[in-house]
């Protein structure tokens, strides 16, 4: 066999093993890493042999796609980390009847384009490693985080998939917020840094063998919110200490902010806060 059509072979055979591993559909960096071109690509796509499902997606061989077609073809669209969520996730999982409609597809991060056609997309800081799985090979929020999504834009549906996701038995504990936050005083915190339009958070991440509430990465500034309740006991005391000790000598401000701030002096932490911020940055 001449050698062009070996490597021809080869390409049409990586890029039909790519495709069948997401309902037909492969990305334009896939195409290049099977070996084929950015002609190669305008050739294919002129012959039929992709189709464009969106900027940098085509469907392989023909263009008919189900609907979990669209739904991987919504998260490759969007790139590494991307992944379905909110109604979509929730029909992914059984949770709500699958139904043609927006697409949505959430990002880690803040930046990058707001809209694609036939898209929604959600950019969020909280989005983890444990909050997203698979189903049918397409990346989704998991059960509990796509409830958590629900619970805060769309309490309707929210509420028929619960019920659905308990009948399923897909719950294993409470749904978390949709913030990342794991208690109420943590959620005020979180409510007062956008009241007060301080830089948003990430929230609850683990730094070695501790996982902090709120860190601003570039600054290397860690917010810990207590209360009596919860860090009033000695042990309590003696693990804070430690932590802040683990933390300070690897190049952290930790701040504790307590309940009691945040009811009695909002305004005052929000601006020592803002100080301490940007005194990092110029640091």
């Amino acid at each position: 066999m001449p050698h062009f059509l070996a490597n021809s072979h080869r390409v049409q055979g990586a890029i039909s093993a790519v495709a069948a591993a997401q309902h037909g559909l492969i990305g334009t960096s896939q195409l290049h890493r099977c070996g084929l071109g950015s002609s190669g690509v305008r050739d294919w796509a002129r012959a039929g042999r992709l189709h464009r499902v969106h900027r940098g997606v085509y469907a392989v061989g023909h263009p008919g796609l189900g609907i979990e077609g669209r739904w991987m073809a919504a998260v490759l669209a969007l790139g590494e980390g991307a992944v379905l969520s909110h109604a979509s996730a929730a029909m992914l999982w059984s949770m709500l009847e699958p139904r043609p409609g927006i697409v949505h597809v959430t990002v880690p991060g803040l930046g990058g384009r707001a809209r694609r056609h036939g898209l929604q997309i959600h950019r969020s800081t909280t989005l983890r490693p444990h909050h997203v799985s698979r189903r049918g090979a397409i990346p989704a929020t998991g059960p509990a985080r796509t409830l958590a999504d629900l619970r805060r834009g769309a309490p309707g549906p929210y509420r028929r998939a619960l019920r659905q996701a308990e009948y399923l038995g897909l719950l294993t504990g409470d749904p978390p917020e949709a913030d990342g936050t794991r208690s109420g005083l943590e959620s005020r915190f979180l409510a007062l840094c956008r009241r007060h339009h301080l830089p948003i958070p990430e929230v609850n991440v683990r730094l070695g063998p501790f996982t902090v509430d709120f860190l601003w990465r570039a600054e290397r500034v860690i917010v810990e919110t207590d209360s009596f309740r919860t860090h009033g006991g000695a042990l309590a005391f003696e693990e804070d200490r430690r932590r802040d000790l683990w933390l300070k000598t690897r190049g952290y401000e930790v701040v504790r902010v307590t309940d009691q701030a945040l009811t009695a002096d909002p305004v005052g932490t929000a601006r020592a806060l803002r100080a301490i911020i940007r005194a990092a940055r110029k640091a």
